[in-house]
């Protein structure tokens, strides 16, 4: 039996876990030749670490988000000739990753983190390691930490990463191919924008599971709404869900935790549209539902550069702080000409997906973990245009 091991970064719940599982569970379902396992090299380096890394991240972010954002910058955005900078800490984890390879012994190893890519391209750079790698991407663009060199196969957010990776790191297109960034198989496709009914539109608030975007100043505002009822996806923040619940308002109503992947994708078929983060995971769910994505905020770092992206690709309506919400989002809505041409940028990205059905992503990541010396086959190339061209 072959095995294949999935590689996040860090124990807290993110799009890099939840892309990881959304694979894995594909797998499981389709076939019974494969066994997947998800391990996170810095618990697996030293739990102790991975806590205070975890804990420093979310109090940086929380407290300094300015700083952070500049740190970000200048960490995945250096220049290739600035790379020894950060090679202080490389002999430790390059150990600690031949050591997981040893007792693993993986097929196949596929990245959502950039961290375990960057140290798996260098071992394949010093002939330490020979298995098949996978890079995921799990933002709407690339930073330079993710590993290219001796990356078997990249799995795309969009085209224009495509052209960038083509362009900038000189990676044959041949082993790269536009996936979107994985959606679980129970968030169902939409095939048609839904439009808002005529009563109150009912609008789905996510972001408020780490408690650091401001969520609860944002509730607050919407008190006093009058025109538009809001769901408030509170996650494992408790204290978040016990303060909207004390308010006791009938047009605003938190919920805690959803462990379904079925009760979430129920409950993006009961709204008229999102406001949320620019995550990459939660805004490819709302891309996939066909729901209006409204963002009220974002965290520093790479939900900064996703901003950027969604914005100019016109996927995306970013709302004004120093206004009524609530005007916005019904000007929006019962806007026509903006829902027309938001339903324009849908269809541009999504004919840019070159693997539309969950099944093709399977037999893919086979090839690679059965014919790793032919990486992606001119069968399959040929096969992914068809699906292009017939589907757009």
């Amino acid at each position: 039996m072959k095995k294949i091991l999935f590689l996040p970064l860090l124990q807290m719940q993110s799009g890099h876990h939840q892309v990881a599982e959304t694979l894995m569970d594909l797998l499981k379902n389709h076939t019974d030749d494969i066994m997947v396992k998800k391990i996170d090299l810095l618990s697996y380096s030293n739990k102790s670490l991975e806590k205070m890394i975890t804990k420093g991240y979310l109090n940086w972010i929380r407290y300094a988000p300015e700083t952070y954002n500049l740190a970000y910058k200048s960490f995945f955005y250096m220049p290739a000739a600035k790379e020894h900078t950060f090679k202080w800490y490389q002999p430790f984890f390059m150990k600690k990753m031949e050591q997981l390879l040893a007792e693993e012994n993986p097929d196949l190893l596929v990245c959502t983190h950039g961290f375990p890519s960057y140290l798996l391209s260098k071992l394949k750079r010093k002939g330490k390691c020979n298995i098949p790698i996978i890079n995921v991407y799990t933002d709407f663009f690339v930073n330079n930490v993710w590993g290219k060199d001796g990356i078997d196969l990249h799995f795309l957010p969009s085209q224009q990463v495509k052209e960038t990776l083509f362009e900038k790191d000189h990676i044959p297109k041949q082993q790269m191919i536009v996936t979107g960034i994985p959606v679980h198989k129970e968030i169902t496709r939409n095939a048609a924008i839904r439009k808002t009914n005529n009563g109150r539109p009912k609008i789905l608030i996510a972001g408020g599971n780490s408690g650091l975007s401001g969520i609860v100043k944002l509730t607050a505002e919407l008190k006093q709404s009058t025109e538009v009822d809001y769901i408030v996806l509170c996650g494992k923040n408790r204290k978040l869900y016990e303060e909207i619940l004390s308010w006791n308002m009938k047009h605003i109503k938190p919920l805690p935790y959803l462990s379904s992947r079925s009760d979430m994708d129920t409950l993006y078929e009961a709204v008229d549209a999102i406001m949320t983060k620019p995550g990459g995971v939660t805004i490819s769910e709302a891309l996939q539902k066909r729901l209006p994505i409204f963002v009220h905020t974002m965290l520093p770092g790479q939900e900064k550069v996703n901003l950027r992206y969604l914005t100019d690709q016109k996927l995306v309506f970013k709302l004004d702080q120093n206004a009524s919400i609530e005007k916005q989002l019904i000007t929006v809505l019962k806007d026509d000409d903006k829902m027309n041409r938001w339903e324009q940028a849908i269809d541009s990205y999504q004919k840019g997906i070159e693997l539309k059905a969950k099944e093709d992503m399977v037999d893919l990541i086979k090839e690679v973990l059965f014919q790793p010396s032919k990486s992606v086959t001119s069968r399959f190339v040929i096969q992914s245009k068809f699906f292009h061209s017939a589907r757009a």
